[in-house]
């Protein structure tokens, strides 16, 4: 699995679940600020808030927008909201991994969030502080669901220039120096078994 942040909350995953290139893009807006894509071509498409706002999506993709639980070009997706039901979690399964992303969460996680997300292997999770969760809000999540990888999100760049730098997230998870990554690149086989591993990305 080919791993991409876009900014924001945005995450291109490229996989290949049956053998064939499988496009997933997660949250696609268009950003008040800084470059972004203008379109982009997606098999499968997830949305936290609904799809107001959203670039251009080519290639007659899967979309879904709302809990429920599909499986798709060899992919399962479930998502649920949260208390206020107004953001959809999601988790994904593909090629023996499970990955969960949060969007913009700023609260604490309900138990049907707990439920769907705790014990995935990977975790998307926003750490800017600028309408998601702190470093320290971020912190306390990562040890409720306990991932295997952490992926910060919705950091400080020039899509998102008011939130806090990634190294408050850092700090908070113990960690004193993490160089971002271009991609991450992972498989089951490498993912950590005891120790959590967190993925700094750059905005591509």
């Amino acid at each position: 699995m080919h791993i991409t942040w876009l900014g924001g909350s945005s995450i291109k995953l490229q996989t290949k679940p049956d053998s064939q290139d499988l496009t997933i893009l997660i949250d696609p807006y268009k950003p008040s600020e800084g470059i972004f894509p203008h379109n982009l071509m997606a098999h499968v498409v997830l949305y936290t808030h609904g799809k107001k706002n959203s670039i251009t999506i080519t290639g007659n993709p899967f979309i879904l927008a709302t809990p429920g639980e599909i499986e798709t070009h060899g992919v399962l997706i479930a998502g649920t909201y949260g208390d206020s039901n107004e953001q959809t979690v999601f988790r994904i399964d593909v090629e023996q991994m499970s990955v969960g992303h949060l969007g913009f969460s700023s609260k604490i996680l309900t138990d049907k969030e707990e439920a769907l997300l705790s014990g995935v292997d990977i975790l998307f999770v926003p750490v800017g502080g600028d309408g998601c969760y702190n470093a320290e809000q971020a912190a306390k999540t990562v040890s409720t669901i306990e991932p295997r990888v952490v992926i910060p999100i919705a950091f400080k760049n020039d899509t998102n220039p008011k939130a806090m730098d990634v190294t408050f997230f850092l700090k908070e998870m113990g960690v004193s120096n993490n160089t971002p990554e271009k991609k991450a690149i992972l498989k089951k086989k490498d993912l950590p078994v005891e120790d959590l591993r967190i993925i700094v990305l750059d905005k591509e």
